[in-house]
């Protein structure tokens, strides 16, 4: 099985200072080993209608379902999502095991300057 990954899609409450919170979950996933990548984005494109409100997504990357039980019971989660839970309007959770369709490309050769 390939990796497993933990999606929110959130509308946080209004007057909630967005980039406290996301800096909180930085410092939570630099602190868990388990996580094996953590991204984050905001909705700047997506009509209304489409969005239902959702203004931001985040993702987790684990490299096992194993990893991410490892995460959901560390104390300093528990501790997070007390916090997170009292400042969104909405959300979406989708955990899930990934299926890697196309892969990214190998980074190119680096290109060394003649001296």
């Amino acid at each position: 099985m390939g990796e497993f990954k933990h999606l929110v899609i959130v509308k946080f409450k209004q007057d909630v200072v967005v980039e406290e919170i996301l800096t909180g979950l930085e410092k939570l996933v630099a602190e868990i080993d388990a996580v094996k990548s953590y991204e984050w984005g905001q909705d700047l494109e997506s009509q209304e209608i489409l969005t239902q409100g959702f203004t931001h997504a985040i993702l987790m990357t684990f490299d096992k379902k194993e990893d991410y039980s490892v995460f959901l019971s560390h104390p300093k989660h528990a501790e997070f999502s007390a916090t997170f839970s009292t400042v969104i309007e909405k959300i979406v959770l989708l955990d899930f095991p990934a299926t890697l369709v196309k892969p990214a490309p190998p980074p190119a050769p680096e290109v060394k300057a003649e001296a």
